[in-house]
């Protein structure tokens, strides 16, 4: 594609800012400019609600007349005033944040979930990272984003008459997509270079922005590259691992290269998921080469301002690539910077299974955590998961000790909410409620009942009008199966409890848990005075045959006479059918095996518009859920269920149809004189009013922002070449000295319910300032766990290297309590950067 293929298009002069609304893609969340691009041509606009293919589709006699138009030329100028008011008004970062992020952060993912006119995403983890940049443009972060524009992105879904899921790969044309070529200080399109196995894969630059963010977007498909090296972006989670390792490469190495390209030096670099671990390596490399040093220091100088944000709760979901694939495709490149496959397997090892035992094979999420200085989960209960699944990693650390901290993710709550939900936050909150920080709770007491009710009778009678749309395009006249009418979605009503659950369809989500017992569900959807009806979406990844199975009973079910219309199954979800689903359904259903999913903001989205939810007590539900706000699978539920959680899948199906008959059904049926379901109503505004702010991403990435990239700015502040040299050094000494050291004499003393422990250590060498002594006790019927810092005493006459520690804990039995050495440093994030820790058994 040239960039003759990206001059704008002749425009009347009175609408030429149309190409500057179009391709910022604020107009995906900010609804101003809609009637513009409706005005332009409707049905495109409804079709694909994408301003830039309504913009070059239009025709250019449409365009005079609208030129002409004074309702219309009046709207526009509103849009152009009210779009530059946007670009030049103080954030919150610009007047409040409290420190200085530099020139900002740099922020890698494999998918962005901005809107369904862009499909660079798959699912949860790209739908995080798109509403983590409109986050980031509201609050005015100095963000800048890096990914891949895949020629056809994630597959497009149908679903045949024998329920078998269908893939399709239709091509993203870039020039319909809102996006446009990057270009240098000279105007010329920006290319990447990217070193492979005999040959250089030229990358092709674009820019999608996202409000005051950039999201830089690099593809393969360049004319001068081999026909094999152009479809490296085709598709995105191929399920070949030799072109996953190129897609890795391609953005890693390659989207570190385009920022240095366009002479952007972030302060933080920060990584969702292990897939842009090789950006850190390439960025290691960048400081190595300017400051002359050799690869360790460089590692040390930057993983200070690396993060990683891991998303994944088993250990078998990050990537690994064999030693002899990355033989054939990294050795190049590392051997410029004298760094070898041992050496940078050794950065993330890990064996797989028992077939290949032994061999090599590089971790990707581990080499993300060894070249970070710190790294999080996404929940309070995927740290714990997280800090299980790295301790392999840490020799002789507890899971408890590992430094995995957590930010529970939060969703872009202006991308969710509807026409009706806007009016009522509008009303109980301001006009500027979204785009400064949210508060912990907002005045939803001073909304009528009256009002919050007729608010979700309207959006559930929007959900319904979309459903029959989308079943008449999914071909309900030519299939009708048993009931014309009600596979076309005639049998849906307006009035009745609507249940929602639409994710992806693979089997720790548990999308059959209501299949579990289907009598019982027979029985709620047949109730005459009480009907339920549910609506499915989801999609099972191309080589996951049990999520394949999951969907082919749903649309069994579906079609049985008996249910036929009250379950219908919307094909192809994507992020268009997911804003409809969650605006629109009384109840979110959310069931995985606990403690599997990482977060599940899916049913965070619900929030802004009255939705309650009916979900698995695991990931945000269970930091959220009290009984005020809506219903809990289990709770109380431990993490520690992890390696038995599929024991859970008919004690949690029972529980969900204890709750379904005895509480959530009744409630929203049992009304007042005046027709309303109070106590149901109670909920809404509970839920509405206490958990909105709370599971935003306004208030994540501000918690980014405070917890993380300032203080990471401070400390890499300190790691300048020379204390990174320093570092190397002292920590190669200790490495040196480490396996001589050994504890003496361990005693205790008793006294009044304390016991003070001394014990006696060589050192063999090392400075004692250098080393930390702690007494450890684990959590038992005698207490939580203990961690207490033993001080040096003395130095012990007998021994040029012996020294002795002290301290006072409470009393516990014999066996309790046992002393463990590990590395001091205050310049480091411990045992992160450096593991070392010896105990004395």
């Amino acid at each position: 594609m040239t960039l003759a293929a990206y001059t704008p298009r002749f425009l009347p002069e009175p609408l030429i800012g149309l190409f500057q609304l179009a391709l910022d893609l604020r107009w995906t969340w900010h609804h101003g400019s809609d009637e513009l691009w409706r005005a332009l041509d409707e049905e495109t606009w409804e079709t694909t609600h994408n301003a830039w293919l309504v913009l070059n589709s239009v025709s250019g006699e449409r365009l005079e007349d609208l030129a002409e138009d004074p309702q219309f030329q009046q709207r526009y100028r509103e849009q152009i005033a009210a779009h530059n008011e946007f670009r030049d008004a103080s954030t919150w970062y610009s007047d409040d944040c409290p420190g200085d992020l530099g020139r900002g952060i740099a922020y890698f993912c494999m998918e962005y979930g901005i809107s369904e006119s862009l499909p660079l995403y798959s699912g949860g983890l790209g739908v995080l990272a798109g509403d983590y940049l409109k986050a980031a443009s509201d609050l005015g972060i100095p963000v800048t984003a890096v990914g891949l524009l895949y020629q056809q992105g994630y597959f497009r879904q149908a679903i045949s008459t024998d329920g078998e899921q269908l893939e399709f790969y239709p091509y993203n044309d870039p020039t319909m997509l809102p996006v446009s070529p990057l270009r240098d200080e000279d105007g010329q399109w920006v290319r990447v270079v990217v070193p492979f196995p005999g040959r250089h894969v030229r990358l092709r630059a674009w820019k999608a922005q996202v409000g005051r963010c950039a999201l830089l977007l690099l593809d393969s498909n360049d004319p001068r590259n081999e026909p094999g090296d152009r479809g490296i972006t085709s598709e995105l989670y191929t399920g070949d691992p030799e072109k996953r390792l190129q897609q890795e490469m391609v953005l890693g190495i390659g989207g570190w290269r385009l920022l240095e390209q366009m002479d952007i030096q972030p302060a933080v670099c920060h990584l969702n998921e292990g897939h842009c671990a090789l950006a850190l390596i390439e960025r290691a490399f960048s400081w190595q080469q300017e400051h002359m040093a050799d690869f360790h220091t460089a590692r040390v100088a930057t993983r200070a301002t690396n993060l990683f944000t891991t998303h994944t709760s088993v250990a078998s979901g990050f990537d690994h690539f064999s030693r002899d694939l990355l033989g054939i495709y990294l050795a190049p490149w590392l051997e410029l910077h004298e760094l070898t496959i041992e050496q940078l397997i050794k950065l993330g090892s890990v064996s797989v299974s028992d077939s290949d035992a032994g061999a090599p094979h590089l971790n990707m999420a581990l080499l993300a955590l060894n070249m970070c200085g710190r790294i999080n989960g996404v929940s309070r209960i995927h740290q714990k998961v997280s800090q299980t699944i790295f301790q392999p990693f840490f020799n002789r650390w507890p899971a408890e000790d590992i430094p995995a901290e957590f930010v529970t993710n939060g969703v872009h709550t202006p991308s969710w909410d509807s026409p009706e939900s806007d009016a009522v936050w509008t009303r109980a909150c301001g006009q500027d409620r979204w785009r400064r920080p949210l508060q912990m709770s907002c005045p939803m007491t001073h909304i009528p009942d009256e009002e919050l009710w007729e608010m979700r009778r309207l959006q559930r009678n929007r959900l319904v009008n979309y459903l029959r749309r989308r079943l008449a395009s999914q071909h309900c006249e030519q299939n009708p199966a048993n009931n014309h009418a009600a596979s076309c979605g005639l049998l849906l009503d307006n009035e009745t409890l609507t249940l929602g659950f639409a994710r992806r369809f693979t089997e720790y989500k548990r999308p059959d848990l209501l299949l579990k017992d289907q009598e019982r569900l027979l029985g709620l959807l047949a109730s005459r005075d009480r009907p339920l009806q549910i609506v499915l979406a989801g999609k099972a990844h191309p080589y996951d045959q049990r999520g394949k199975d999951l969907i082919r009973q749903w649309k069994a079910f579906c079609r049985r006479p008996d249910v036929e219309g009250k379950v219908v199954f919307i094909e192809d979800y994507d992020l268009g059918v997911a804003s409809q689903l969650i605006q629109g359904v009384d109840v979110w259903l959310n069931c995985p095996r606990h403690p599997w999913e990482a977060c599940g903001t899916s049913g965070m989205k619900v929030l802004v518009n009255g939705g309650l939810n009916l979900s698995q007590y695991d990931g945000w539900w269970a930091e959220a859920w009290n009984d005020a706000v809506g219903w809990a699978i289990r709770p109380g539920a431990t993490f520690e269920e992890l390696g038995r959680s599929r024991e859970h899948d008919l004690y949690d199906a029972r529980e969900l149809f204890d709750l379904l008959e005895n509480d959530v059904i009744p409630s929203f049926y049992d009304v007042d004189e005046q027709g309303l379901p109070r106590t149901w109503l109670q909920r809404i505004r509970a839920s509405m009013d206490s958990l909105t702010a709370s599971y935003s991403a306004n208030r994540m990435v501000r918690e980014y922002v405070e917890r993380f990239y300032l203080p990471m700015v401070e400390r890499g502040k300190q790691r300048s070449a020379g204390t990174a040299a320093e570092i190397v050094a002292e920590h190669a000494e200790i490495a040196r000295y480490w396996p001589k050291l050994r504890f003496s004499t361990f005693n205790v003393t008793e006294s009044q319910g304390t016991q003070t422990y001394t014990v006696e250590i060589y050192l063999d060498g090392i400075d004692e300032t250098r080393i930390t002594v702690e007494l450890v006790a684990e959590a038992s019927e005698y207490g939580p766990r203990i961690v207490t810092e033993m001080p040096e005493r003395r130095p012990l006459a007998g021994s040029a290297h012996s020294y002795l520690y002290e301290c006072t804990v409470p009393s516990r039995p014999e066996g309790h309590y046992t002393p463990r050495l590990r590395v001091r440093d205050e310049r480091l994030n411990l045992p992160l950067e450096n593991p070392a820790v010896l105990w004395l058994r």
